[in-house]
């Protein structure tokens, strides 16, 4: 890396300033990532790697008629020559833009703290404990016959730097880790999972994530079959962790406004919408916090394109920490400074993580399986498409153990299901509350990994039609 992040994004806005034509807005954002990570096969270390990338984003801003247009590229540069060339091609598209929707003001501002710190790495030493603890679950998948072991673990450090041409300046570093172990038996006729999110690895702790596997695969000796239908059913926090980003990320207060989501005021007028609805008698509580000391992120807007929730004229913006549901009820939807002044709803800028809790939850998934009777413990959820966004059904299949429930004890397990399911409804047949833990949305962790969720028992979970899905 040729030149510093900061000297970058100096240089981009330098280069907006300078270009004829004008006059010409910017914000410039270089983000520089470190990546670690492992992958385990048939109980052995297959593969671990090591990267570091940087690319750089241009916001280029320009009046054209009728409006202000943006051209935005992100491309990788690591020197002054790259970024400046980069500006100048976004310069091109704005000048040839049509005038955009959400044209604002560009975000002001001062030099904030640690703008001039470099950026922050990771590397193989965050994985060691973690090796060290699989070469000793490999040693006994060997000496245990019919055992295998498989996964992977990822850790990054991204930092980012952004600036404005009114002369903001922000840092930010954001963690991301993630570990997923797999344990298959008997030819691989049983498989069951366990995964976690973490910020640096040391929370994580692999023998406690083998014994989930393990018990799983105990339950699994005992198969039984059992027909579709709507059965009272225990969602562990990873699989509540995937239907509750979905609710998240569809929770836009434009959608909403305009009637095409399930958070629109059924029969209203138009621009109506469900807040301050409740969504649930049970007083959860739906929240995301930059600030979390165990899911911090970004608080300020970073947006390398516009979306219902972000836009790009709001790069800078703070985001501070919303409550999406309070005492069950919808209190905020996602939003930008042009959805705000489209739809009269107050702009919640989007947050990277996400906590649901409820004041007296407690226990795991094995404990609200205990209080359940008869029904059902799910594993984890994968394969989950959108059927109908005004109610938001889903569908998606069950994955690594699905068990069954009698009189409060795992008997045995069964096959898998096709669900067809709506997050916002199930929060209204929710029974039972778990204590909330950190844990890894297995559908969307390519995309969202920090959620801390508590396990619910949700009453009538549909499932539709048994899978053939190992």
């Amino acid at each position: 890396m040729s030149d510093d992040p900061q000297v970058l994004v100096e240089a981009g806005l330098e280069a907006a300033r300078s270009l004829a034509g004008g006059p010409f807005g910017a914000v410039v954002i270089v983000e520089e990532s470190w990546q670690v990570n492992l992958r385990w096969a048939l109980s052995g270390l297959t593969t671990n790697g090591f990267t570091r990338s940087r690319t750089v984003t241009a916001v280029v801003t320009t009046p054209v008629e009728g409006g202000t247009a943006a051209g935005v590229l992100t491309r990788p540069a690591t020197d002054v020559t790259a970024v400046r060339a980069l500006v100048a091609d976004a310069a091109g598209v704005a000048r040839t833009g049509a005038p955009a929707e959400d044209a604002a003001e560009l975000v002001s501002g001062d030099v904030l703290p640690g703008w001039d710190d470099p950026a922050e790495e990771t590397g193989p030493a965050t994985l060691a404990d973690v090796a060290g603890a699989l070469g000793e679950l490999f040693a006994r998948d060997r000496a245990t016959p019919g055992r295998e072991s498989f996964g992977f673990a990822r850790h990054e450090l991204s930092t980012s730097w952004l600036g404005t041409s009114g002369g903001l300046r922000y840092r930010v570093v954001e963690p991301v880790g993630m570990i997923e172990l797999n344990g298959k038996s008997e030819n691989r006729s049983r498989s069951a999972w366990a995964g976690r999110g973490t910020r640096d690895f040391t929370d994580v702790d692999v023998p406690a994530l083998d014994a989930e596997i393990s018990q799983g695969l105990a339950w699994q000796a005992n198969r039984i079959a059992l027909p579709p239908g709507r059965y009272d059913t225990v969602l562990p926090p990873s699989a509540v962790a995937d239907l509750m980003v979905y609710a998240y990320w569809s929770a836009d207060a434009r959608s909403a406004a305009e009637g095409r989501s399930v958070y629109s005021a059924p029969g209203g007028p138009p621009g109506r919408t469900r807040l301050g609805e409740p969504l649930t008698d049970v007083p959860l509580s739906l929240r995301s916090d930059p600030a979390d000391p165990a899911l911090g992120c970004a608080d300020r807007v970073i947006a390398r394109a516009s979306s219902p929730t972000a836009s790009v004229f709001d790069n800078g913006l703070p985001t501070p920490a919303v409550h999406w549901l309070d005492g069950g009820r919808l209190t905020a939807l996602a939003g930008t400074r042009h959805t705000e002044a489209l739809t009269g709803v107050p702009r919640a800028g989007a947050v990277g993580n996400l906590s649901l809790s409820a004041p007296e939850g407690t226990g795991t998934a094995v404990d609200l399986a205990a209080g359940l009777g008869d029904g059902l413990l799910l594993t984890c959820l994968w394969y989950i498409r959108e059927v109908d966004p005004q109610t938001l059904l889903l569908t998606g299949l069950t994955r690594d153990g699905v068990y069954v429930v009698r009189g409060g004890e795992v008997v045995g397990a069964t096959s898998n299901f096709r669900f067809n399911e709506s997050p916002v409804d199930a929060l209204s047949r929710v029974a039972a509350v778990g204590a909330p833990e950190l844990c890894l949305p297995r559908e969307w962790s390519d995309w969202f990994t920090r959620a801390r969720m508590p396990a619910l028992l949700v009453r009538g979970m549909n499932m539709s039609s048994v899978s053939e899905a190992s």
